[in-house]
């Protein structure tokens, strides 16, 4: 199985850098419109036998041009974005957002904001709706998700080790090429962005 798993395209939350989480429900800007565009151009011509999308517009709108199509899709609520709780829809050069990252690097992977979500919590969610990727058994297919959600993900099932989740670097419409085989992950591509150039 080959994997493409690209985070969404810019919103404007991302754009004046305000935290948005799973409640928060954005659609992509005119930037990302853009983005999207490129991407289907790019990669119009692969293959895919199926997409899946998070529950929040924002990746279905990255993708919206595969589905006209005629490509068949799927929304999982598993793969929202981390809930950021109280601080959704704060700047994110906020003190204690930063000293919460700092804190999952470290291990404390149960640490959360006020009415959010942990790594440890988000991961069990993630896994649950990547295994029902996995199950559909498809040869090729193409996941829109969220930065962060994409950061647990990966560090989840390459290295099964959360601490280990900001070396993957994402940006909107980065792509990350993962090839699946024997109950191996291969990362054959990381935040590819020749589409943006």
């Amino acid at each position: 199985m080959k994997l493409y798993i690209i985070r969404h395209a810019e919103t404007e939350y991302n754009k004046k850098g305000i935290i948005q989480g799973s409640e928060v429900d954005s659609d992509i800007n005119d930037v990302g419109e853009s983005q999207a565009n490129s991407f289907y151009e790019y990669y119009k011509d692969i293959n895919f036998d199926k997409i899946y999308v998070s529950d929040l517009k924002r990746t279905f709108q990255t993708i919206r041009r595969f589905t006209q199509n005629g490509l068949s899709y799927e929304k999982l609520k598993e793969f929202n974005e981390i809930s950021w709780g109280v601080n959704q829809g704060k700047s994110d050069d906020l003190e204690d957002y930063a000293r919460l990252i700092d804190t999952w690097l470290a291990g404390n992977l149960d640490n959360k904001f006020e009415e959010g979500e942990s790594p440890n919590e988000m991961s069990v969610r993630l896994v649950k709706g990547f295994n029902k990727v996995l199950d559909d058994d498809y040869d090729t297919v193409l996941l829109c998700i969220h930065g962060r959600a994409l950061r647990i993900l990966l560090s989840k099932i390459i290295d099964n080790d959360l601490t280990k989740m900001d070396k993957y670097v994402h940006s909107n419409t980065g792509l990350y090429i993962l090839e699946y085989k024997n109950g191996k992950y291969e990362i054959l591509g990381s935040n590819l962005r020749d589409h943006l150039e």
